[in-house]
């Protein structure tokens, strides 16, 4: 189990440095991606969910790592019910890669 403590939710600053973008590409991708609806405040601050974060994550794996154009990542995430599993599937494998790099690192 994970030491960090987990947010409901999180500022657009917040998810932007986790995923090393800029807030602006977060505000673009949410008017080009169906599936990323962050909520808002009665003010408009946008609100991100784990579930939003991972979607943008997926987004992120379709457009930057497999090539797809914005169009196609949106229509392959409606229509492929195993894109999320998989690109969570991925995730965790690239997290024991970071770990065991790490910890090889450690041990030279």
């Amino acid at each position: 189990m994970s030491d960090e403590i987990k947010k409901t939710f999180y500022s657009i600053g917040e998810v932007s440095k986790m995923l090393d973008v800029a807030p602006s590409l977060i505000r673009f991708l949410e008017k080009e991606i169906d599936i990323l609806k962050p909520s808002k405040t009665t003010k408009g601050t946008r609100k991100f969910s784990e579930k939003d974060i991972q979607n943008l994550r997926l987004i992120y794996h379709l457009v930057k790592e497999k090539g797809y154009t914005l169009q196609g990542a949106n229509e392959k995430i409606k229509t492929d019910p195993k894109i999320e599993t998989n690109a969570q599937l991925i995730d965790s494998l690239k997290q024991v890669r970071e770990f065991l790099v790490a910890l090889k690192k450690a041990v030279d």
